[in-house]
């Protein structure tokens, strides 16, 4: 099966990052996670070191066992980059270039390297119809990102409209096929 890099962002909805991760692990993947400091306010990395059997990614600068340049390292080594959830910040850094912590140095090399990077937004239906956002969307998808829309729903803040995390199953199927 593949190996799969997923990256996961501070958003409420990191929680159901944790069953994509679980998901592909069944599925006989390999799943990487790389956590952004925001993330782990939501979701504990043991958590998702639990359900893949695998070391959870959390820090640029961390001791490693080995010498390896981290993000080099995960970035050659995944077959595909997946950000579930996507905040408008992550998707805002990668459009402008800017990467600054362990998943956005990973997604730029990723990117260099060629490699297929999946993207599920998950924000208000205020920012993610905010213009800027929606121009970074479009400004990634025409560098060949591939988008899972996210599903209208109230959100956590009891705002309806589009912004939640597109379904487990959705996702899965977009990271099979990208494989």
């Amino acid at each position: 099966m593949g190996n799969i890099l997923l990256g996961v962002t501070g958003s409420i909805a990191a929680y159901k990052a944790a069953d994509i991760a679980n998901r592909l692990t069944k599925d006989g993947h390999a799943v990487d996670v790389v956590m952004t400091r925001n993330a782990r306010e939501f979701v504990a990395p043991l958590t998702f070191s639990t359900l893949t059997k695998r070391p959870v990614y959390t820090d640029s600068f961390a001791d490693v066992p080995e010498y390896d340049v981290e993000h080099i390292g995960l970035a050659k080594g995944a077959e595909i980059v997946v950000i579930a959830p996507a905040t408008a910040n992550i998707i805002g850094k990668v459009a402008g270039g800017i990467a600054d912590d362990l998943l956005s140095t990973v997604v730029m090399a990723a990117a260099g390297y060629g490699k297929r990077i999946v993207v599920c937004p998950a924000m208000n239906t205020a920012m993610y119809g905010n213009p800027i956002v929606r121009a970074n969307i479009d400004k990634l998808t025409e560098l060949g990102y591939a988008f899972v829309e996210p599903r209208e729903s109230v959100l956590a803040c009891g705002d309806l409209g589009r912004g939640a995390l597109a379904d487990t199953d959705a996702i899965t199927s977009a990271i099979t096929a990208a494989l």
